[in-house]
């Protein structure tokens, strides 16, 4: 750790957060089983109008451990999870880590491609999935190393009695579908008589998380994000809300696959020993978010979790003044920039401090935010998390640390125990950002005299649309799966209300041109994309700008787009 001498950022660092905090050498696993035995008649999530206790999910998940024992599965062994925000989410989670397991989360909107590649990628060995978004990996299933496949349904573990599924299912009021012949169902692994065996884990070696991002290399890759990692972002989340504590509930709108929300709601509940309020989705009826808040929210504080699009959206909302929202304690905006006016009405509208913070897949993810209760800087990232340093270095070598101020802009690099231990089997990538225990993250930025950093840019070619990172090369990689299409460029332009849109510079092979039209190409990324990587725009052209090497020009794409206006 620096010297806090020589660091300007704590100079204005809030007088109630320590630089530096104790981080306990456990595992996920053991800081939720602290948590559950000393609370183990306290609520932990609320989900349809249902509630879970730490104990009664601390039954579920040793009745898991010990079921996925018996099934052979062992330390080190990857499985999948499919599922949205629910009670079956932090029991998958913490019952695989109970085990020494890892964890990788795909995102139930995936595409059946998509899937594939994460399922071969991680090595995973067993799968558990929500029955209703199944069928997309079902597709590809026969092609991956999968062994185990254990569904369960949106309203298992929410206390209906069977004659209600049964009825609920038939008339269609409980989403539901076909898992394959000889899966497995997790209520009964769950009601396994629970001896999960004890597990030596290793917090700061053994992986607790495969969480897989895209980059500008193709399809996405697996960040190795250790116990030690998840343990130390969800204690530097708690002493930067100090205000706080025990028996705060948490905003659980932002999927857990994520992992922003994997990290400041499910884990730091977990370690604040409060809870959280889950939705499969955000809802599209914002009443639905407003009502949970103003119920559960009666006799405690909430801290909310949430992006841009979505603080505006309930800015926009005449309905949220029907209910009180004076609960809400604390929101913090990441995953892209909050703008001023958001930030402002939003605090206006509900009375809760709002801020920025920023973060990525390979910090686990947060590393900075803005003071919620000291000096915050409008347009700023923020300060450095406890026992976070963070310094500019110069765009060319990456070797010189440069000084404070507008004039010395270059990629943002910080350092702390959220800093992932590198990428699943890319040794090349892994060296590339991580130098000397450094995260050089790609972000372009500056520090100013009193040490809140300015983001100027975002990591190359990185499109961000409705506040999801989407790669170009990613995307590419899959459109080059169309048999049309022999090449293809992506680029993000500039849109008032999505923050950028996505569009595909196609270059089509010479026997399928005039035979395919962009609605057509458009259809087949929806089916074979999640949503929000599908362009908005596809354009056709005879090629593509290139350098003497065969490199294409995204710039030169992106400059001739912003020219024209489209």
């Amino acid at each position: 750790m620096p010297n806090l001498g020589e660091r300007p950022f704590y100079k204005y660092y809030p007088a109630e957060v320590s630089p530096i905090i104790d981080i306990p050498p456990i595992s996920v696993a053991e800081m939720f089983r602290r948590t559950a035995d000393k609370h183990p008649d306290d609520k932990v999530a609320v989900f349809l109008d249902a509630t879970m206790t730490y104990g009664q999910l601390e039954r579920h998940v040793d009745g898991l451990a010990t079921a996925l024992e018996s099934l052979g599965l062992k330390k080190g062994d990857v499985v999948a999870l499919l599922l949205p925000n629910s009670f079956q989410y932090p029991i998958c989670f913490y019952g695989c880590l109970a085990l020494g397991l890892t964890v990788t989360a795909i995102n139930p909107t995936y595409k059946s491609l998509e899937i594939k590649h994460q399922l071969n990628d991680s090595g995973a060995k067993a799968i558990i999935a929500l029955d209703g978004v199944f069928a997309e990996a079902d597709k590809v299933l026969a092609d991956t190393g999968i062994k185990h496949v254990i569904g369960t349904n949106i309203v298992d573990f929410v206390g209906l009695s069977p004659i209600k599924k049964f009825l609920g299912k038939l008339l269609k009021k409980i989403p539901t579908g076909k898992m394959p012949d000889g899966s497995l169902k997790l209520t009964d692994l769950c009601a396994t008589q629970p001896s999960p065996p004890a597990v030596e884990i290793d917090p700061a070696q053994d992986v607790a998380v495969l969480q897989y991002t895209g980059g500008t290399t193709g399809t996405p890759k697996g960040a190795m994000l250790t116990h030690q990692n998840l343990v130390a972002n969800a204690l530097q989340c708690d002493a930067w809300l100090w205000k706080g504590g025990y028996g705060y509930g948490i905003v659980g709108v932002l999927p857990f696959f994520h992992s922003y929300a994997m990290t400041t709601c499910l884990n730091t509940s977990v370690a604040i020993g409060g809870f959280m309020i889950l939705f499969p989705k955000p809802p599209d009826k914002m009443a639905e978010l407003y009502a949970a808040i103003e119920r559960w929210g009666q006799g405690t504080k909430l801290i909310f979790p949430g992006v841009a699009i979505l603080f505006n959206k309930i800015n926009q909302d005449p309905e949220v003044n029907k209910f009180d929202l004076g609960a809400l304690e604390m929101a913090i905006s990441g995953a892209g920039p909050l703008p001023q006016e958001i930030q402002l009405k939003f605090e206006k509208i509900t009375g809760a401090k709002l801020v920025e913070g920023y973060g990525l897949t390979e910090a686990s993810p947060v590393t900075h935010a803005n003071p919620l209760f000291g000096r915050r800087v409008i347009g700023t990232i923020g300060l450095p998390f406890p026992n976070t340093d963070c310094k500019i270095m110069d765009m060319d070598t990456g070797d010189t640390e440069l000084g404070l101020g507008p004039d010395n802009v270059g990629e943002l690099c910080v350092k702390g125990p959220q800093v992932m231990k590198g990428y699943l089997n890319r040794p090349e990538e892994t060296a590339a950002c991580l130098r000397d225990g450094w995260l050089y993250t790609g972000d372009i930025a500056y520090m100013d005299e009193d040490g809140y950093t300015h983001i100027m840019d975002r990591a190359k070619d990185m499109i961000k649309y409705k506040g999801w990172a989407v790669f170009p090369a990613e995307i590419e990689d899959y459109m080059h799966n169309h048999p049309a299409v022999s090449e293809v460029a992506i680029v993000g332009l500039p849109h008032p209300e999505f923050g950028e849109i996505i569009k595909a510079h196609v270059v089509l092979k010479p026997d399928h041109q005039g035979r395919i039209d962009e609605e057509g190409l458009q259809k087949w990324c929806r089916e074979n994309l999640t949503h929000y990587k599908v362009p908005q725009v596809i354009a056709f052209r005879e090629e593509l700008p290139k350098t003497m090497v065969g490199k294409v020009l995204r710039r030169m794409l992106k400059q001739e787009d912003l020219a024209k206006g489209v």
